[in-house]
Order: C-alpha cells, then structure tokens, then sequence
C-alpha cells in the first residue's frame, strides 16, 4: 500500500455554476460582502417598517381630498319677513369668509405668529422640526411642536388633538397629501375659518366680533397680532387677568412682522403704543322678541333636517342654513305685551308664585346664573338670585355680577295680607324676578296662568306673531301650537256652518229651550243648559243663537243637521286633524273637543277667505349656506313676476292653488254672523275698533279655559287663557271680560294703520233685508248703523232667503180700500207658505175668495244680488 499524498485533502466536493449575467450576477458577486447584506437588510427593514405604517397607521386615514369641499359647521341664522336677521342656532361662533375678504396684514400676522415660511415649505418644516426635537431634548415639561399651519388644519379637521408621536406621524402625512390637493390660499382660508380662538368662537372673523365687536376689515394691527396669539393658547391670552402675559406675546409677534418686513416701521410704532382693549362680552346680535316663534320655526327645522352634523348636510346647528320666517317684529311685540298684560290682570292679588328655579351659590354664581338664560317677560323685570338672608332684608345678585338689597317689605304677598310670608319662604339660590321701583328692589311674580296667541295674514296662511306663554326664556312649552284645550263657544261658528250646508238658513228660526237626548247604555240621558243656566229666550233666529252663544240652540241645531255633519265640517276647515276626528257626541258642538289655537285660527282665516284652504306657515322659504333655495311655503310659480322693468301690462298674479274647503256662501254666511257677535253679542267691547270685525268668544265648563278668535278680512288673531293643569279659573272668568281685552289691546295697534275693508261676499250671495227678530223679509225699512236695528242685511243662499209674505188682516184692509161692499173674512192667519213661518206657528188657511181687485205696492224683486271674483 502507497503513502498518501499530504499535500492532497482526504474529502474535498466541486460545485458546477452556470454563469449569471446583468443585475443578478452583480448581486450573487457581491452577496458575500458584509456592506452588501447589510444594505439589504436595512431596505428589508424600512419595507417591514412602511408596511406596518400602512397597516396600522396610513391605512385608516382619512382622504385629504375631503378638504377640497370641506364645509365647516355653520349656525343658521332666521330673518323676520322683511329680511332683517333676528335670531340664531349656534353651538359655537363661526362665520365664514373667502380668502380674499381677509386683510393682508391681518394674514401676516398669522404667519408672524404660527409659521412664518408657509408660502415656502411643502406642508413640513423640517428645521424646525429639528429645532423642536434638539429643544424637547434639552428640557423637561410638555414637549413643543413644530407644527406648520398646514399640520393645524389637518389636526383640527382630519385628526384628533391627542398629543402622541402616533398622532404626529398621521399628521406629517396628511399635511403632505393636503399641500398636492389644494393650493396655499385655500390652506389659510380653512385655516382662519376654522381655527378655535376662545370666547366659543372658531374662525377669526367670528373671534374679532368676540373679542371687540369689530368684522375683520375694521381691525387696527394691534387687533389683529392680538388675535394671531390666540391659537397659542386662547383661554389664558382671552382672559383679562393674564393681561400681562397676552401684552407680551403680541408685542412679540409685532416685532417678528417687524423683523421680517411684514410691517412697516411705523405700523410697528402706531400698534406697540395701544394696550389691550377687549370688550366684556359679544352684545346681542339679535332681537329680544318672539321666543315662541323662533322656538317653534327650531322644532321644524329639526323635524325636516336633524339638529347635528350627523343628521345630514343641512342640519340646524351645522348647515348654515338662511331661514326667512313670517314674523312680524311689530305684531309679535303687541301680541306679547297684551298676552302678558291679560295673565297679569288674571293674576294681579294672587301672591308670589315662588321662585323659577334654585342654583347653588358659590364664587361661581353669577357665571351659573348667567347660564341659566332666563329673562324677566318685561323689559324692566330683572332676574336675579337669593345670595343671603339676614333679618329682614336679602342680598339679590344679578348675572353680570351686580348685587343688591330686596327689602322684606317689598316681597309681602298681597295675597296673604301686608305680611312677608313670601319673604320668609325664599331660600338662598332661589331665582326670582324684582323690579327696581325708586331705586328700591321689589318681588314680582310670574303668573301661573299660561295661554297662548296666534296673529295670521288669512290671506296667505302666514303666521305673523306667536306667543306661547308669559316668557319663553322661562319655559319653552308653546301654548299657542302645543297646548291641546277645549276651545268651548268659538267652535260654534263650525257647527252653524255644518247647518247651513245642510240647508238652514240665519234667519231660521230655532227653539231655545231645554234639551235633552239619550246618548246609549254608556253615557246616558244627557241635558244641556245655556251658560249661566236659567230658561231659554224661546222661538229665535240662527244668528240670535251665535250672536249671544246660546248653548240649546247650538245643540238643537247640531242634533236636527247631524252631529255627523258637524265633526266632517270641523275636519274640512282643519280644526281636527287628519285621521283624528273628533267624536260624534252632541257636546262637540260646545267645543267639548281638543284643538290647538293656532289650528283655531287658520280655521278663522279660512272662514274670511270665503272657505279657501290655508295652512298655518312660519317658514317662508330656506336656502341653504350658497343661497339656494331649498324649501318654498308657496310653490306657485308667476312667470313674469321677476321682470326688471314694468311691461306695461297689468299687474302678474301667481294662480290660486288652494282647494275649497267649505262651501264659499257657506263661511261668508257664518263671517257675517260673527260679525253680529261684535256688534250685539258676547264681544261688544271690540266695537270701538271702528272697523268690520268677526270674532266668538269662548269660555269652557268650569270656566276652565277662556278664548276669542276673531278679527278683519286683514288679520286673524285668536287666543286662550288658563291654567295648564286645567282648574276652575272662577265663575266671573268669562271669554268676553278676560279674553277680549287682550285681543283689543293687540288690534288697536296693530290695525292702527290698515285699511278698512269689509269682508267680501262671494258670487251668488244674495243680501237680504230682514227683520233681525223673527227673520222675516222686510220691504219698506233700511238697515241703520245702529248695532241693534231692527231691520238688518243679511246673507242667503240662491233661494233660500225668506219669500214675500202678506197677512190677511192687511189683504183685508186694502180689499176694503178698493171695494167697500166687499164681504170680510173672518180668519186672520198668515197667507204665506209653511216653510217661511216659525215651526211652532199653525199652518195658515189660505182665503175662499177670489183675489181681490187692485194692486199692491211696488216691491223690488231681489234687494242686492252679489255678483264678484271668488276670493284668492
């Protein structure tokens, strides 16, 4: 056996490899150098590291192009119905202007402020970011930011203000994606529109009125660095005992407008010389007046498009929406102050009600009482809250800090004799109402009594005043549109009006005696009575029954035409609504039922328009933030009605929509019957308007309620009076002594300046001289303007008035006239026919003779046949 070879290895293994070319080679080269493999590693890792961004971080953020339509939340604002702005739904301040309506300097002091290289970087300034991590190093406390006005927009639009570095990255992305998408201008605009500046103001615009009810334009530059500090931190540069620290801050960022030629040198000098001037709080910019009515246009508002931003784009406190209202600031102040004054008669001698609320009182009370929102009703009424009670006097605050004394004697409680039992009854906290009367605080009280009032243009449906209550900053509840009462007499008018359809007429005559029907097992024999009780007045007319709201006659009338008849008109002229009729019970007819006085009044409206449909509108029409027209009340479209010029043809007219309701002689039959009402019945008082007014009265069993719903062929205005847990309000309370009053006090003003205009007939009403007693026709007498003559007009159907009618006693006389020797008969009953007489009369026999000889007087055949256009 041969020695192996030393220099040879004992296993060694050959591996072929097929030669690579390009990249690949290059690669399997170099594979085995360290730098290589760790520049692969380090590739791997940035891959590993960008994925789990993704998908933990950029994969759940939010598109930046959203902010190329963003709209930021806008209050709503209402006007009134000439336009003016009187009210606003806001949670926060925010007004919102295009970039071009903002001054340059005004923008300059921003960029002094917040970031001074805006117009130059891509969203991200890098050295500052490294200025701001080298500081954060060196230390200790809350870590600065270097966030550029691009990264503020994104933070307050996109992302949430935690402070995390997690949260920082997504807002480096998102700032870059934002800088492709939109321009600089439209970053700033977001920006100043956007950006919180205490005060509850978000945008400048909205934070110049804030802090020194000034719009942007008006702002010196002393103004406008004040406010570029205020995104450093608004809650201590607003408040004025960090006076010191905000006087700082602003000289600073003058000085960097200085320093970087952003200001001239004397802009400098004239804006470090001003000090600090804010005002206390932002003024009311809007009117003090129609609570109840703006509340209510709220309520619709929500019901139609959400109250947030979630409910959809056009929500009430986020879409800016632009509403024209049908308020009449004049109409809803008088309806107010008569409203108010007709609870304070009721409530006058009653003794404090007690206190609105109590809240705790410590240092903070004011701010606390302030919060609250409340208001006194009257203008010279103050809230105010019980501080503190020593002996005989207690120590009031108001909410803008002031205190002040209310004597003990000065909160005595009529009620209670000239003792001070409401005085004693006070705790501390309570929130009460004083008046300053000779310079000494004294109690008053809030009724407890409620109502509510309604005013209506008939002509449109527009709601013109809406008063709720006594004060709607002390409770919401609208009376006027919520407040389901009994309305008593004033249904009545409907039940009258259900009889004539049915074939009556005003001058038939009805028995007004007592009245009794079976109504089934389950109710029983049921007998009426005439308010006041006592006997009825006999065989009268129809108007006599509505004219003096004569209970039997009511119900007679409704139990012979069909209580059936009665609730279907009710629901014809919208008294009841849809699907919610009222039942088919005889006390029904008395308005035993459940109604709202506003439905009450557009039913009064609909009667004066010759019984044209109306609904009840507060909202005219809505735009939404860019002015278009999103809802019409009145959806009539009248071609030439927006010409620039006049085209010398006659005036354009929208077509009439509404249906008629009722029949139209129908309402104009029942009108003019109401008018009878003012000027011989149950509302007397309003005759002193001087003027054509309809009305009824209205008072319930108790009296629980009191009503009146009436007024012009210009305005119909209605109300009620009485406690919202219903209660007896005592016998002497009456529609016509409590609830008359209030409505004259609103007419006198304001009808003062309207026209007088009668109400107008419809075609084919036939006008009639009758005698207003028994109903009979009437040829030789006129109406007088005495209110109780006894010849009237009064207003038929197409042959239903009353035909001529001759006795026999006066045939006799005039055969006797012309042929003494004439035999003379004995009888003496009426010759006319059975259906013009009373039901109670015998039927007349007519004469054996022949017709005499002769001729009688010259009667004109028809007195006025009403011939004109239907009514609109």
């Amino acid at each position: 056996m041969s020695e192996v070879d030393a220099t040879q290895p004992e296993n060694f293994s050959l591996r072929l490899r097929r030669e690579s070319l390009g990249i690949f080679a290059f690669w399997r080269r170099n594979w085995f150098k360290r730098w290589f493999r760790w520049l692969h590693y380090a590739l791997l890792a940035i891959l590993i590291i960008w994925f789990l961004l993704w998908l933990f971080l950029i994969r759940g953020l939010p598109s930046a192009e959203t902010l190329v339509n963003y709209k930021p939340p806008l209050p709503s604002y209402v006007r009134d119905i000439n336009g003016q702005p009187i009210h606003s739904y806001a949670r926060e301040r925010r007004v919102q202007l295009k970039y071009a309506e903002y001054p340059k300097l005004l923008v300059r002091a921003f960029l002094a402020a917040e970031d001074r290289t805006f117009f130059e970087h891509g969203g991200i300034d890098y050295p500052g970011i490294v200025s701001a991590a080298l500081s954060n190093l060196s230390r200790d406390g809350r870590a600065i930011g270097a966030s550029t006005i691009t990264q503020q927009v994104v933070k307050n639009l996109l992302l949430s203000n935690e402070v995390t570095y997690t949260r920082k990255i997504k807002e480096l992305i998102l700032a870059r994606r934002l800088e492709s998408v939109m321009n600089k201008q439209q970053i700033m605009e977001l920006y100043l529109n956007q950006i919180a500046l205490g005060r509850n103001s978000f945008g400048v615009q909205a934070a110049a009125r804030a802090y020194y009810n000034k719009d942007v334009a008006q702002l010196d530059l002393s103004e406008m660095a004040f406010l570029a500090i205020l995104p450093k931190s608004p809650e201590t540069y607003g408040r004025p005992k960090y006076a010191a620290r905000a006087l700082e801050r602003r000289n600073w960022v003058l000085g960097e407008m200085l320093k970087h030629n952003l200001a001239t040198r004397a802009d400098y000098d004239a804006a470090i010389a001003k000090p600090i001037t804010l005002v206390e709080s932002l003024p009311e910019a809007t009117v003090d007046v129609g609570g109840y009515f703006i509340e209510e246009v709220r309520r619709q508002l929500i019901e139609k498009y959400g109250d947030t931003a979630e409910k959809g784009p056009y929500s009430v406190y986020a879409g800016g929406l632009w509403v024209r209202s049908s308020l009449n600031l004049e109409y809803q102040k008088y309806a107010e102050e008569a409203l108010r004054d007709g609870l304070m008669r009721y409530d006058r001698g009653r003794g404090w009600s007690g206190p609105i609320k109590n809240i705790a009182v410590d240092g903070n009370w004011a701010q606390r009482l302030d919060a609250q929102n409340l208001a006194g009703g009257y203008p010279d009424w103050k809230v105010a809250v019980i501080l503190n009670k020593e002996g005989n006097t207690a120590q009031i605050g108001f909410a803008d800090g002031k205190t002040g004394v209310l004597p003990s004697y000065a909160a005595s409680s009529p009620k209670r004799g000239t003792g001070t039992a409401a005085f004693n009854a006070m705790v501390k906290g309570d929130i009460i109402i004083v008046k300053n009367e000779g310079g000494i605080w004294a109690l008053r009280s809030v009724p407890e009594i409620g109502g509510g009032f309604v005013a209506q243009d008939p002509h449109t449906g527009r709601v013109l005043a809406v008063q709720g209550g006594f004060e709607a900053k002390i409770g919401t509840f609208n009376r006027a549109t919520q407040a389901m009462r009994q309305p008593g007499s004033t249904f009545k008018p409907f039940a009258y009006g259900a009889a004539l359809d049915a074939g009556m007429t005003p001058a038939s005559i009805v028995v007004d005696s007592s009245f009794c029907v079976y109504q089934g097992a389950k109710f029983g024999r049921k007998c009426f009575k005439n308010f006041g009780g006592g006997a009825g007045a006999g065989a009268q007319t129809m108007r006599f029954g509505l004219e003096q709201s004569r209970n039997l006659m009511t119900v007679r009338i409704s139990s012979q035409t069909g209580i059936e008849r009665v609730v279907k008109f009710a629901a014809d002229i919208g008294v009841s609504k849809p699907g919610k009729d009222f039942p088919p019970y005889l006390s029904t007819s008395l308005g035993a039922s459940e109604t709202t006085v506003i439905d009450m009044v557009n039913a009064y409206s609909i009667l004066s328009q010759n019984g044209r449909e109306r609904k009840p509108t507060l909202i005219d029409f809505i735009q939404d933030r860019d002015g278009k027209v999103m809802f019409k009340a009145d959806t009539r479209r009248c071609e030439r009605c927006n010409q620039a010029e006049w085209d010398g043809q006659a005036m354009p007219r929208p077509p009439a929509r509404n249906k008629q309701a009722i029949n139209p002689i129908t309402a104009y039959q029942v009108v003019h019957m109401l008018e009878g009402v003012v000027q011989r019945g149950t509302a007397t008082d309003l005759r002193r308007l001087n003027r054509p007014i309809f009305g009824k009265t209205g008072t319930t069993t108790g009296p629980k309620e009191v009503w009146f719903v009436g007024g012009s062929a210009d305005l119909t205005a209605g109300l009620y009076l009485g406690f919202d847990q219903p209660r007896d309000m005592g016998h002497y309370a009456q529609g016509g002594t409590m609830a008359v009053p209030v409505f004259k006090q609103f007419a006198e003003k304001a009808m003062k300046d309207m026209p007088v205009v009668p109400f107008k007939a419809p075609n084919g009403t036939r006008m009639v001289r009758i005698d207003r007693s028994s109903g009979r026709r009437v040829y030789g007498a006129w109406p007088s303007n005495d209110p109780k003559s006894a010849v009237i007009w009064e207003a038929f159907k197409p042959e239903s008035e009353p035909k001529r009618t001759i006795r026999r006693d006066e045939l006799i006389r005039k055969i006797i006239i012309k042929k003494p020797k004439a035999p003379v008969p004995s009888q003496s009953q009426d010759t006319g026919p059975a259906a013009d007489r009373p039901r109670s009369s015998p039927r007349a026999a007519r004469p054996v003779e022949a017709e005499p000889e002769g001729e009688f007087e010259d009667v004109p055949a028809e007195d006025t046949v009403v011939e004109s256009e239907d009514q609109m």
